[in-house]
């Protein structure tokens, strides 16, 4: 073990990212609760008391985008070392070439999306206080685990398949998660692996173990979210404008038709109350709608809100609108609903879905609305914004508007 004194030990986070994926593909930049997984990655390690430097190695222009983006340091993996067959231990020795001074080296996956800054540091805290040389997350484990030989037979591995003891009565056994280890810098550089001398087992919430291998792990991961994040929802701090689209976020998204084919649509009074409140807070507001029509335009009127309507690439749009405001889109809140809003998703700091959202709106949006579309969610996110004084109980049924120009 490195003998440099403790308050002035580096604990460097190497975060290995690769562009390829073949299970995946574009598996780190996939959004889990509407933030790429590479950046969950980043943000576990930089809440983590611990580390005092986190690297991403990739290959990848994008993958390096995001990471720099969420404050790693991106160090380019060269292509010997990002190959299908490249080790995660390869990536982080090269990392350590660009940190020698480095102490202690934590190796962090970000394809354990839950993994948490308390999980990275009770990993970290194992070798830099606890005397380990290595240490790695783990989850306590009681399955019976089995194997099937050649013949096909079923054998126990670690049990006697004829003896069945209670969980109580045998030994703990865990189950390594993948998400997290940590090594002595010095004893990594000499035995190029991440297991050497004493390791130290860190359990952590088996309720949050879970690996992205697979499009199925990953809509696993995707449907946890909601459950398993700290549901995030931004303050006014964090936002300085707000984006909405309108049917389905502003309406129920139905529409009724006259018999001469006039489109009527009903919207919801208290979003016109929250919407009057972030414009008096001085937020930059605008409707943006796929949809030409004049109901779009009249309620726009109404909320003395511009609108962008007619559009068929609403992110392009957005992005020449906050480049003629000069917003910077990490501080946009983008309210919206389905698909075709995807890509507004992906340009903004805040992509927030309204509770009845299409399945991948809901799995994209980094917030999640309790109130559907129509029924009072841009009031509360006006709430989350402004305060509490705006939250309400929405009336059971939105406010019936008989002409579009109401």
């Amino acid at each position: 073990m490195s003998t440099a004194p403790q308050a002035r030990r580096k604990v460097l986070a190497v975060i290995p990212a690769r562009g390829g994926s073949k299970g995946v593909p574009g598996k780190n930049l996939a959004p889990v609760g509407g933030v790429p997984l590479v950046v969950r990655a980043v943000r576990a390690c930089l809440a983590a008391r611990y580390v005092t430097d986190v690297a991403v190695s990739t290959d990848d222009p994008a993958i390096a985008g995001a990471a720099g983006g969420a404050g790693a340091d991106v160090v380019v993996r060269p292509a010997a070392i990002a190959g299908d067959t490249a080790t995660s231990e390869a990536a982080v020795l090269h990392a350590l070439e660009r940190h020698p001074d480095a102490h202690v080296v934590l190796l962090v996956q970000c394809t354990s999306p839950f993994l948490t800054g308390e999980d990275v540091d009770a990993v970290a805290a194992a070798v830099v206080e606890g005397g380990a040389d290595t240490a790695v997350a783990v989850a306590p484990f009681h399955g019976f685990v089995w194997r099937e030989s050649a013949d096909r037979d079923g054998e126990g591995l670690g049990h006697d398949k004829a003896f069945r003891p209670r969980r109580q009565d045998r030994p703990q056994d865990f189950l390594e998660t993948g998400a997290a280890y940590a090594m002595d810098a010095e004893g990594f550089r000499t035995h190029r692996h991440r297991f050497f001398g004493h390791t130290a087992l860190v359990p952590t919430d088996p309720a949050r173990v879970l690996e992205i291998d697979d499009p199925h792990d990953l809509a696993r991961a995707r449907a946890l979210a909601p459950l398993l994040d700290a549901a995030p929802v931004p303050g006014r701090a964090d936002v300085d404008a707000v984006v909405l689209d309108f049917d389905g976020t502003q309406t129920d998204d139905r529409v009724l038709i006259d018999s001469e084919g006039r489109e009527l649509v009903a919207v919801h009074r208290g979003d016109g109350l929250g919407v009057a409140a972030l414009r008096r807070a001085g937020l930059e507001l605008l409707i943006l709608s796929t949809e030409q029509n004049p109901v779009v335009a009249a309620r726009a009127r109404k909320l003395q809100v511009p609108v962008l309507h007619g559009i068929d690439r609403k992110d392009l749009a957005l992005k020449r609108w906050c480049e003629e405001r000069g917003v910077d889109p990490a501080r946009v809140l983008y309210a919206g609903n389905d698909v075709n809003d995807l890509p507004c998703f992906s340009l903004v700091g805040w992509p927030v879905a309204v509770a009845d959202a299409h399945d991948s709106v809901r799995a994209a949006a980094r917030a999640v609305t309790a109130t559907p579309g129509g029924e009072g969610a841009i009031r509360e996110i006006a709430a989350w914004l402004l305060g509490p004084e705006l939250h309400h109980t929405p009336s059971p049924h939105p406010t019936r508007h008989n002409s579009p120009a109401q």
